[in-house]
């Protein structure tokens, strides 16, 4: 298995292997398009992308963010076939290790409720957070 952070030459064929590893694992929504979110995390100099490559093909992905005062996790996903072998810890050790190299003191993440995922946290040092997470709409 091969570790990649993706950067802006990323293919087409990549780009659109990490969306369908999302969209299986159940974490895109249609108001927000994966390919614009992919694209700028690519993009950013406070993001990035790490896949996980077995035999070329996607296996896993997280997106890592930092905005000035934590890192933020995004888009953990591993391939059904290969949940349970410690990919998801690898990928998120990775996304962490760039993080902390990026300033990050801290790292959160939100799942949504009903995501069995959920469970896989605490096991990897994660506490659950008591914050509201309230949300707007712009227009535009």
């Amino acid at each position: 298995m091969e570790l990649v952070h993706l950067e802006e030459g990323a293919t087409a064929k990549v780009r659109s292997a990490v969306v369908t590893l999302w969209e299986g694992c159940g974490l895109t929504r249609p108001w927000n398009p994966p390919e614009r979110d992919l694209a700028q995390a690519i993009a950013g100099p406070t993001s990035t992308v790490v896949v996980a490559l077995e035999d070329e093909r996607m296996v896993g992905s997280v997106l890592a963010g930092y905005d000035g005062h934590r890192g933020w996790l995004y888009y953990l996903a591993v391939d059904p076939t290969r949940r349970g072998a410690g990919l998801a810890r690898t990928l998120v050790t990775t996304a962490e290790t760039w993080l902390a190299r990026a300033g990050a003191r801290k790292v959160q993440l939100m799942v949504r409720e009903g995501n069995p995922a959920a469970s896989l946290y605490p096991h990897l040092g994660y506490e659950r957070q008591d914050t509201a997470v309230y949300g707007r709409w712009l227009e535009g």
